[in-house]
């Protein structure tokens, strides 16, 4: 791995979509007693099923430490590369690398400065060091050279490209005082456009109610292509969410691209009835000192927009909710040359996150 000079827009390097082709996807074995309930046996299972569904059509590293490599070698498709690199939760879309290339295919990473979502103002734990050390292990572990954005303080999931100059993001996350307190949004929108090479940011006003990540943007909105974005909505006007979903939409409806395409928009419906943890979830968690804590009945931030576009499919989340077959439909309709595979993914979401979160592309 060589740390490169510059940023990449100096060096003609962009950040692609995630609908454009991957070699490949970043994920993590899930063992953090205070994310995932019960020593994590359901998250694994369903862990160990979403990675063989992407195995399919694109090669997939699941990082795991010393202890737990023999357990994750032992659960996942034998096509799944298990690698020996530390983390101390399992969201690879915040930690691991993200990825840019250039017209000629080259692809290198970008390390983000990663402080557990908020750092000492409202970080979800204590300590990070291993999460924030990850995306330089990885990209030494597969020999690609890195941009090396600290002391910045970004998560994957809180970026969406659409490989053409154009990045979402939220104001709620990303002018959020626990990140970079110091810098302007003027300050953050120019490093964006300097490391993912964007020639237009677009701030949405927020994300989805009670996403505990300060609302990241891919929970909320997703492209589907240039031009085109799926949004997490409800009809139901009494519901937090319908006025959050209302001031995206306006920013969308008012805004176009890098390229001057007004957005096309598909309502994504989010599931009819709230996702809660329970008593019995709630009783699952081992939780450290300083870590954010859970209470019974607490609204979980499930979203069907946090999907992953893999090489021939879109791995679904369902929740056994009235609005899952929707999604699915939906989905159907923006991503015609894909198979839906819906997973039920409740075992994620109680964790925190969902699959977009477990995930992360490298492109080819």
């Amino acid at each position: 791995m060589r740390i490169c000079e510059g940023t990449p827009r100096e060096y003609g390097f962009y950040m692609p979509g995630e609908f454009e082709p991957h070699h490949g996807c970043i994920m993590i074995w899930p063992t953090r007693p205070g994310s995932w309930i019960y020593g994590g046996v359901a998250a694994k299972k369903v862990f160990a099923e979403i990675a063989g569904i992407i195995a399919e059509s694109e090669k997939v590293y699941m990082l795991t430490s010393h202890e737990f490599f023999h357990e994750a070698r032992a659960a996942l498709d034998e096509r799944i590369e298990v690698v020996e690199i530390e983390s101390d939760d399992a969201w690879a879309r915040d930690v691991a690398p993200t990825f840019v290339k250039n017209k000629d295919g080259v692809v290198r990473g970008i390390n983000w400065s990663f402080n557990a979502w908020g750092g000492d103002y409202d970080g979800l734990y204590k300590s990070w060091d291993k999460d924030n050390r990850l995306a330089k292990k990885f990209l030494e572990y597969i020999d690609c050279d890195c941009y090396d954005a600290e002391p910045f303080v970004l998560e994957g999931g809180s970026i969406h490209s659409d490989g053409d100059g154009t990045i979402l993001v939220t104001e709620s996350c990303l002018l959020s005082q626990g990140r970079n307190p110091k810098l302007t949004k003027a300050q953050i929108e120019e490093k964006l456009k300097q490391y993912c090479n964007a020639e237009k940011v677009i701030w949405l006003p927020c994300g989805i109610y009670q996403d505990e990540t300060n609302e990241h943007v891919d929970n909320v909105c997703a492209f589907v292509r240039p031009g085109e974005v799926v949004l997490a909505w409800t009809d139901k006007e009494n519901d937090p969410q319908y006025e959050m979903s209302l001031r995206c939409l306006e920013v969308l409806e008012n805004e176009k691209d890098a390229k001057g395409r007004s957005f096309k928009v598909h309502k994504l419906l989010i599931p009819d009835k709230p996702v809660c943890i329970t008593e019995e979830e709630l009783a699952g968690f081992t939780f450290e000192p300083g870590e954010d804590e859970r209470t019974a009945g607490e609204r979980l931030a499930a979203s069907y927009v946090n999907f992953y576009i893999a090489n021939d499919a879109i791995v679904l989340p369902q929740f056994g909710d009235v609005n899952d077959e929707n999604a699915v439909r939906v989905l159907k309709e923006a991503f015609p040359d894909r198979r839906i595979v819906p997973v039920y993914a409740r075992d994620i979401i109680v964790g925190g996150g969902n699959i977009h979160c477990i995930t992360q592309q490298i492109p080819k």
